[in-house]
Order: C-alpha cells, then sequence, then structure tokens
C-alpha cells in the first residue's frame, strides 16, 4: 500500500536530511507548509537555510514561528545564531535574551535552556556568537569568512558507536516508520545510518560546512533596490490534513541534529573549509561556494561554478538562481532572465527565481512583467516583507506611486524597522502630494538609522523640491557629519546654492563633490552653468566639454549632454558680446531658430552640428579683447542702484511651495524694472509733449481733443511706431495702421517685454527662454508653453494647488461649449446622452477621461477688448491617460500665427491703452485715484500677456516684472508682497477678461501700491551697466 502523499513527503524529507540535500529538503518543506503552517515545520526550514548558511531566510522563518508561538525557544536559537553570522551583535545579544527569559520561565526543556544560557553567556563576553563581517547597505546571498564559534556548526552529522554510525533514537521511529510503510512489516535499522547514505570510502574525510559570515547581496539588487534571497524556494499557506501519527508529525531536525553530536567534542572550532573541486562534493556546498562568489562580487568565478553543477543537473533550480543572479550583477540582463525563467519551468513553486526575474525585468523597464512576476512570487510567502519592499520600489520606479504606497506601507507593517521601505515610502507619499506624510516616512528611517545616507539625502530633495531651504541645509550638514567625502551631498548643496542664486558658493560645493566623483555629469553640468552665469567662460567651457566627454549610462543623463552642447553655444556667444553694450546682446535675433528649437526640446544636436553656424571658438574672443576682463568697481551710486534693484525685485516671489528665493533673480527682475521704467517715461513724456501740441492747436480751431481716458479704446492699431517694420514682427501678419493725430508709442510693447525678456536670459542661462515667433517652423506648427499639474499620479508641488480651480473652469467650459478637441482637434460633442450632466459631477481626471471617452483638450475663455463680442482662444487645458493608470493634467499654449496676430493685437491696444490713460490731461500726476486707468490698463497689458504666453519659459517671472516696471513710470510703487498660495499668472488664465482678473488680484495689489517718484533718482541703468560684461558682473556680485 502506497504512503498518503503528506506521508511519503515526511519519508522523503527524512531521507533529504540524511543526505544533506538542505536545497531539496526545503523544497519538501515548502510543499508541507502550503498544506499546513505548522511551527515545527517553520523552524525545520529555519535550520535547512542555516546549513545553507541562508541567515536572512533562518531569521524570516523564526519570525513567522514566533507569530504563531512567541515561547518557542528553538526559534530564539536559530534566530540568535542567525543574527550572529550576519554581524548583527545587538540583535543577536537581544533575540537570545529575550528566548532564555522563555525558557527560564517555562522550563519545560532543560536542554534548550541550557543552550540558550551557553549562547547568551558567549554573546556577552564575546560581543557576538562569532567573528561577522557588518552588514552591508547593499542586498543578499551568503559571503565568505571564518567560523569561530561551535553553536551553529555540524560535524559529520552521526555519532560513532564501534566503529559505525548509530541514528540517534528519535529519528529511528522515522526509518522505522519509513521501512513499514515501504515493506509492509517491521525490518530492523540496520546499523548504516540513513544520515549517511550514499556509501563512502573509509579514507575519505566528511566535508564540513562553513559556516560564512554575510553580506547582503541583493539589498541593490538588479535595480539598486533592496530584496531578501535565497537559494531554496518560499512558503505557500495550505489547508491541514491529518495524517497517521508517526508521519503526519513534524519532527525538529535541529533536535536530530543535536542528538547526532552529543558525544561530539563540543568545543572543536572549525576553520573555513578547503572546499576541492571535484564532483564528489555534496552539491549544495559547491552551490554555497558559487554563492560566496557572487556576494564577493566575482562574477565569473561564481558562474563558472553554477556551470558545473548545471553540467551536472542541468536543471537544478538553485544554481540556475545563483548563476542568473551573478548575470544580473554583470548587467546580462536578458541571459540572467533566460537563468531565472528555467528556474521556474524547473520548479514553478520557487518564488525566489519569480521575485529575481521581476528585478532583472524591471532593470530592463519592463515594468508590467516585472510587476506580474514579483506579485507571483508573493503567492508563495504572502505578506512578505521583502517581495512587498522589492515590488514597492519597483512601482515607484515606474511611477505607479499608488501601488507604491500600499506595498511600502503594508511592507514596514509587517518589517517595522526596514528603513529603505520607509524612505521609498516618503518618496511616493510626496509625488502624490502627502508632504506630511513624505516627510515622517523619511524621518521615521532616519529614526531608525541616524547614518542612513539615503534616507538623508531623500529628506533634502525633498525639503529642496518644497522650497524649505533651511532645513535642505540642515539635511546636508547631517550627511556630511556621517560621512564627510559623500559627493552627492555637495551636488545638493550646489543644487541648494544654484536655486537659491549663489552661484559662486554653488561652484565651491560641487568642486569639492567632483574633486571625490569627478564622473558625475550632474555636478559638471552645474557647475558650468555656474561659471556661464558669473561670467568665467573659460571654466564653463571646460566643464560643458568635460560632460561631453563622459560614457553615460541613462537618457536622464544624455539629456544633461545634451543640454552641455547647447548650453555650450551659448556661453561662447556671451563671451562674444561680453564687451559689447547689453543692447547687443540679442539670444532672439542672433541664435539660428533650428538651434533654439533643439535646445528647448532638448533633443539630440546632430541636425544642428550639421546645418546650424557654430559660435566661435573662446581664443577668438580672447584674441579680439571681446573677453577682457570687466572691472566693476562698486561706486556709491550703482551700490544704490543694486540696493534699490534687490528691494524692487524680490515683489516678484511667489510664496507657495516650490518657489526658492533667489536673490540674483531678485536683482535681475529690480533692474528690469527700473529701466523698463526709465525707457517708458521717456516714451511718455514724448507722447505727453505730442498731446500738448495737438490740444493746443486744436483749442486754436475751436476744437479740445481730449485723450481716451475709458479703459477699452476700440483701437485695431497693430503696432505703433517702427512696429510693422521691426523684425520682431516678421512673423506677424501686417494690416493697415490707423492714424492717430497725437501720434503713437515710440516703443511698441514687445521691445518692453524684450528688456525683461534679456535680463532673464542674461541671469540664468541654463534655461531656454526664446521668443515662439522665432523659432521658424516650429511656431508655425504650433509649439509653445507646457506647464503640468499632475503627471501620471504626481502631483507637481509648484502647480497643483492650482488643480481644483481649474478643473472647475475644465468643466465648466465644457458645460458652456458643449463640446471639447481630441489630438487630431477634430470636434467630440458632448450634449447627448447626459454628458453633460456627467461632467459636471466629474470629481477627479478619471471621471471625466471617462464620460469623454478619450484625450481631449479645450481652450479657456478669452474675451477681447479690442473687437467686441470676439473670443480668443486661451489656455488650453489638455487631459491625457498614461501608462501608468494615470492622467496627464495639463496647460498648454500652442502660438501658432493666428492666435500671434490676436494676442499681438490685444497687447498692442492695452499698450496704447495704458499710453493714452496716463500721458493725458493725468500726466505725472501723484494722485492715486487719478491713476486708476492707468492700474487698469496696465493689470489689462498683465493679463493679455500671461493668456498669450509667448515664450518658451519664463512668462511669470517676465511679466511680474514688467508690470512692476509700468507701475514705478506712472509714478506707484508695490511695496508689499504676493500672498501665500497665489500664482498672478495662474490667476489671469483662469479668468475669462480683464475685469474678472483685475477684481480677483485688486484686493491685495491696490493696498500695496504707493505713489512714489524717488526712483526717478536712480543712475540711469543702461549707462550705469552698459556692456553684458557689466551686467554678468552686477548680476553675481
Amino acid at each position: 500500500m502506497a504512503p498518503a502523499p503528506a506521508v511519503a513527503e515526511r519519508i522523503e524529507l527524512a531521507k533529504l536530511c540524511s543526505s544533506k540535500d538542505w536545497s531539496k529538503a526545503i523544497r519538501v518543506l515548502d510543499s508541507l507548509l502550503s498544506q499546513s503552517c505548522g511551527v515545527q515545520d517553520l523552524c525545520n526550514r529555519a535550520f535547512c537555510y542555516s546549513q545553507l548558511e541562508l541567515h536572512k531566510h533562518v531569521i524570516k522563518d523564526c519570525n513567522k514561528a514566533l507569530q504563531l508561538d512567541p515561547k518557542l525557544l528553538q526559534a530564539y536559537i536559530l534566530k540568535g545564531r542567525a543574527f550572529s553570522s550576519l554581524g548583527r551583535k545587538e540583535e543577536a545579544l537581544s533575540v537570545l535574551e529575550q528566548g532564555y527569559e522563555h525558557a527560564v520561565c517555562q522550563s519545560a526543556d532543560l536542554k534548550q535552556l541550557l543552550e540558550l544560557e551557553d549562547l547568551l553567556k558567549i554573546a556577552k563576553e564575546n560581543g557576538s556568537c562569532q567573528n561577522g563581517t557588518m552588514e552591508s547597505s547593499e542586498l543578499s546571498f551568503p559571503a565568505r569568512g571564518s567560523v569561530v564559534s561551535r553553536s551553529s556548526e555540524i560535524s559529520d552529522n552521526h555519532v560513532k558507536s564501534n566503529g559505525k554510525s548509530q541514528p540517534s533514537s528519535k529519528l529511528s521511529k522515522q526509518i522505522e516508520a519509513h521501512n513499514k510503510l515501504q515493506n509492509g512489516s517491521s525490518t530492523d535499522v540496520r546499523g548504516e545510518s540513513v544520515l549517511d547514505s550514499q556509501p563512502k570510502p573509509k579514507d575519505e574525510s566528511h566535508p564540513t560546512e562553513t559556516n560564512v559570515t554575510h553580506t547582503k547581496l541583493m539589498r541593490k539588487s538588479v535595480l539598486d533596490d533592496s530584496s531578501e534571497s535565497g537559494t531554496g524556494s518560499s512558503m505557500v499557506y495550505g489547508e491541514s490534513s491529518d495524517f497517521p501519527d508517526i508521519c503526519s508529525d513534524s519532527f525538529s531536525l535541529s533536535d536530530i541534529h543535536n542528538e547526532l553530536m552529543d558525544e561530539a567534542n563540543r568545543s572543536k572550532k572549525f576553520c573555513v573549509a578547503r572546499i576541492s573541486k571535484s564532483k564528489s562534493i555534496n552539491v549544495d556546498f559547491r552551490l554555497s561556494r558559487g554563492i560566496a562568489q557572487v556576494n564577493d562580487g566575482k562574477y565569473a568565478y561564481a558562474i563558472s561554478i553554477f556551470d558545473k553543477i548545471l553540467q551536472e543537473e542541468p536543471d537544478y533550480p538553485e544554481a540556475l538562481i545563483g548563476r542568473g543572479t551573478a548575470y544580473a550583477f554583470q548587467r546580462e540582463l536578458h541571459a540572467a532572465i533566460a537563468d531565472f525563467t528555467k528556474a521556474i519551468q524547473s520548479n514553478p513553486s520557487a518564488g525566489e527565481a519569480w521575485k529575481r526575474r521581476g528585478q532583472a525585468r524591471a532593470a530592463l523597464g519592463e515594468s508590467a512583467k516585472a510587476i506580474a512576476d514579483l506579485t507571483k512570487a508573493m503567492e508563495f510567502e504572502p505578506n512578505s516583507s521583502d517581495i512587498l519592499h522589492e515590488r514597492g520600489i519597483v512601482n515607484y520606479k515606474f511611477k505607479d506611486y499608488k501601488a507604491a504606497v500600499e506595498d511600502l506601507s503594508a511592507c514596514v507593517k509587517v518589517d517595522v524597522d526596514n528603513k529603505s521601505a520607509y524612505t521609498y515610502l516618503g518618496l511616493a507619499l510626496s509625488s502624490l502630494g502627502e508632504y506630511r506624510k513624505a516627510e515622517e516616512a523619511h524621518m521615521k528611517a532616519i529614526q531608525i538609522d541616524k547614518s542612513f545616507l539615503e534616507a538623508w539625502t531623500h529628506l533634502t530633495q525633498f525639503y529642496q523640491d518644497v522650497a524649505n531651504g533651511e532645513r535642505a541645509l540642515q539635511c546636508i550638514r547631517e550627511i556630511l557629519k556621517i560621512d564627510g567625502r559623500f559627493a552627492k551631498a555637495y551636488h545638493l548643496h550646489g543644487m541648494l546654492l544654484h536655486g537659491t542664486g549663489e552661484h559662486r558658493n554653488a561652484i565651491k560645493e560641487l568642486s569639492i563633490g567632483l574633486s571625490i566623483d569627478s564622473s558625475s555629469i550632474e555636478s559638471l553640468y552645474l557647475r558650468a552653468s555656474c561659471y556661464h552665469a558669473i561670467g568665467e567662460f573659460k571654466e564653463a567651457v571646460k566643464d560643458y566639454d568635460a560632460a561631453l566627454d563622459l560614457e553615460l549610462d541613462s537618457m536622464e543623463k544624455f539629456a544633461l549632454q545634451c543640454l552641455a552642447f547647447y548650453q555650450k553655444e551659448i556661453a561662447l556667444y556671451t563671451a562674444s558680446k561680453f564687451n559689447t553694450e547689453f543692447s547687443w546682446f540679442d539670444l532672439d535675433g542672433d541664435i539660428d531658430p533650428l538651434f533654439k528649437e533643439y535646445w528647448c526640446k532638448r533633443l539630440h544636436p546632430k541636425n544642428v552640428c550639421e546645418k546650424v553656424y557654430r559660435q566661435p571658438p573662446l581664443r577668438d574672443s580672447l584674441r579680439k579683447g571681446k573677453l577682457k576682463k570687466q572691472e566693476f568697481s562698486l561706486t556709491k551710486q550703482k551700490a544704490a542702484l543694486l540696493q534699490a534693484a534687490d528691494s524692487i525685485g524680490k515683489k516678484i516671489q511667489y510664496h507657495c511651495p516650490g518657489f526658492l528665493p533667489n536673490r540674483r533673480q531678485y536683482r535681475m527682475a529690480g533692474l528690469a524694472a527700473i529701466e523698463i521704467a526709465q525707457k517708458v517715461v521717456k516714451v511718455w513724456r514724448s507722447l505727453q509733449t505730442e498731446w500738448k501740441i495737438s490740444t493746443k492747436g486744436a483749442s486754436k480751431h475751436g476744437k479740445k481733443v481730449r485723450r481716451k481716458e475709458k479703459l477699452n479704446p476700440p483701437s485695431f492699431n497693430r503696432g505703433g511706431a517702427g512696429c510693422s517694420t521691426s523684425s520682431f514682427l516678421e512673423s506677424s501678419t501686417n494690416s493697415a495702421v490707423e492714424d492717430k493725430p497725437y501720434g503713437r508709442p515710440s516703443l511698441p510693447w514687445h521691445a518692453i517685454y524684450s528688456l525683461a525678456v534679456k535680463w532673464r536670459q542674461i541671469s540664468e542661462p541654463c534655461d531656454p527662454i526664446v521668443w515662439v515667433n522665432k523659432l521658424s517652423e516650429e511656431f508655425n506648427s504650433g509649439f509653445g508653453s507646457h506647464t503640468p499639474l499632475i503627471l501620471g499620479q504626481a502631483k507637481v508641488v509648484r502647480y497643483f494647488p492650482n488643480f481644483p480651480r481649474t478643473f472647475n473652469v475644465t468643466k465648466a467650459v465644457i458645460k458652456e461649449n458643449k463640446y471639447v478637441h481630441n489630438k487630431k482637434d477634430h470636434l467630440i460633442n458632448l450634449y447627448e446622452n447626459g454628458k453633460l450632466q456627467e461632467v459636471m459631477n466629474a470629481e477627479s481626471c478619471s471621471d471625466l477621461h471617462r464620460v469623454v471617452g478619450e484625450d481631449f483638450w479645450l481652450a479657456t475663455r478669452c474675451n477681447s477688448m479690442t473687437v467686441e463680442g470676439k473670443r480668443l482662444e486661451g489656455t488650453r487645458i489638455s487631459l491625457e491617460k498614461t501608462d501608468q493608470m494615470g492622467y496627464d493634467f495639463a496647460i498648454k499654449t500652442p502660438c501658432t500665427p493666428s492666435r500671434w496676430d490676436d494676442f499681438e493685437l490685444e497687447m498692442t491696444s492695452a499698450w496704447e491703452a495704458l499710453c493714452d490713460a496716463y500721458c493725458g490731461e493725468n500726466y505725472g500726476t501723484t494722485d492715486f485715484d487719478l491713476l486708476e486707468n492707468a492700474r487698469e490698463a496696465i493689470l489689462r497689458m498683465t493679463y493679455y500677456w500671461y493668456n498669450f504666453m509667448p515664450l518658451s519659459r519664463g512668462t511669470a517671472v517676465i511679466g511680474f516684472a514688467v508690470l512692476l516696471g509700468l507701475f514705478l513710470a506712472a509714478n506707484m510703487e508695490f511695496t508689499g508682497n504676493i500672498p501665500e498660495g497665489v500664482q498672478v499668472d495662474w490667476e489671469a488664465i483662469l479668468e475669462p477678461d480683464p475685469h474678472s482678473f483685475i477684481s480677483s488680484v485688486k484686493s491685495w495689489l491696490y493696498p500695496s501700491l504707493k505713489t512714489n517718484t524717488s526712483w526717478k533718482g536712480y543712475p540711469d541703468v543702461a549707462s550705469t551697466l552698459e556692456t553684458t560684461g557689466l551686467v554678468v558682473a552686477a548680476l553675481s556680485t
């Protein structure tokens, strides 16, 4: 009669343990545990793992056993030994103390009590049960080491009696049962032990197990993340069954092992075994040796060991997993996946193979397959903190932040001390806009390990992202206390200083970092841009060239390399203009349109190299004296000018998450505002003179011509004096110009904004800020700005606060229009089947996308004040479904020629309205009430500028800098601050007309406007800072 399946598995288990085939024994225990999660079988599997020196798996199984039975002494013993082998001295001591307390209280097993007492004594005396290496920050297979203690070792696993091996009494029962079931009758056990079932030559010594110290092989895994490892497969929980007592009862392998060692020399100490390369060596120990080589980073040698094992047993899962892991570390990911796949085919229950293949697939970017494999691995080990950790990190890296939060939250519930899980949880929460929870998660990781550099680094970046520079700096200081040569800390400090406008100090920090890691393209590129900004072009070009020469390993870094090419060309152009008047600095007019398009889009510069004129090398500028060093002597007048500029410019600051205060940008905006005011006043003085002459002439003929002082003059004038012939308007449609009896402004509106654009370009040269209508063909195809609020599942820290209002505007526009546009610009009608009501009921992007049925865009309302009843195409709001179970919700403003013409007309009309409002009877007044029309005209012009968005980027700060300059010109200074949470450009974008915009900002803007003419005493900006070199020096002082 054949034994029941579970009984047969018990018998097979006894045989495998006798022959020291621990890997296969683990597979049997996996099967038994899938039927019934017995506490003793968990300890048995932990014991088998200990024989393979997979101590982290020992700890995992002991933890599960202790959850079922907190007083299980055997689990404390195995777990304590495992911690000792890993060199985790304090944890080993703590576990053994807990076990000893339970042993003293119950005193049921005096032998285990004495064993715990012995282990505890050794732990206290020596600080650890064994000499182990420190646990590394990487993640794990065993590594080679030395053995000092006898506690967790086995010798020959049998007891000598009369020259023969005698099995222990407990094991004899199992063998007897086996024989009964096999033969149907009682059979005596022969003197030859089943534990050593393979006959051995008398002169062959038994191989002793090497108790090797452990590092963590896979904490970086294939993705630089953490995972647990081992060669055996994991367990599945299943239903229990009843079996004959003698075979269904689980037995303790470690008890059998201890009985067999009773007469052994307990004080014997073992050295690392010199394992020969002969095929007669037990395959498990050759496997262990291969794993040790992987841990030592000797991947080729490890592969050769696994190859020999696989020559004998081609489908041996553990060897396939080991070789696959070695391949993965060599970045031979396809070979690794092939091995893991073969291991799965050989043993579909090999959870480790599923996990490893998931990691390798993730490294290849196969996110869906990676998640599927890791999810399958979870079936074999439900609630495994290691797999939850792995899958959580993979989900994070592939931007499924919600799934990442779910996995990592579950992980830290099971493994409360998993510092890596906490810091990745912080990253995922931050991406979802849960900033308080994100900060707490990072802090928890640091609380677990105050020296955990990864968590400190992520926390620093978090504070920079939310614009908390003070706390970011505190974190950087803590990092450098832990490791003064941590290059990333200097890069982070350089980024922070660059973001706050302290470029010279940024260079110092980045230089220290580069002295440690000279191959960091991030630091090289950032230092180059800092040198570029302060006019140190020789050093800038040197760093740009170094960045271009680096061998790179990712697309993100390649994008920086492309930017380095473009930035070097801009640096060479700026160097050629350094000693010329700043008015000759003209990126938009001098730089080839194709170059600017590729620069803005960060495209590969191959086509640019072939088709575009390259800037002269730096030596040409040096030879021609164009780069002669500019002496910037800080005279009393210059100091007064810079101080005034700083005071005025700091008003541009948005008090919102993500916007760092930047002193350099304050000065840029202040100098731009003052120069704009100085130039506009000259234009207005000329217009006022014309107005006086025209009114005087009219009065002689009995008519008095009054300037219009209302906000809505119906002017269709396209440009004003010089406007139609300006190179700036070459791409604009010309139209008839209506002459006015007293002239037009000699300075067109775009010339005013161009002043601010040039200041912004020179202040931060690594930002590609250009006029969109100067991008040749891209202008015709509708290239423009793109500002995301949501990217997939990520909430963009700067702009997501505007989401609720933008979402409501989207629904309101759909309700009014009853249609949207798809990606091909075709109409999607929504007036049937109750869809409009569904739109109004939508509460999320997914709701709205479901109603429409596909990706779409719509344009906000933007009513013309020049052509009555005309509606301009405002800002486009787009909603697109992404692959990461999320949506891109953004504003996009494609500047097509027809749209440009519409807004050109509005801007011209608004500028003329401002000139009309100020240059008539109220010219020069400081009466706040009489300046109402001028205020409203300035805000009208600002409204259309923000809706126009004619630049590749930088529209917001340039718009507000011009607003400050125009207010100064009209004898009004903004002395307050933009309120917390307010972004002025978004106020304009989301309002349908200038009147609504004015109403939304006047409550905080008008009370802070004070009449002031003192600015007229400032030195003339254009003549004081005459050359490009002096401008750069002023910004960098």
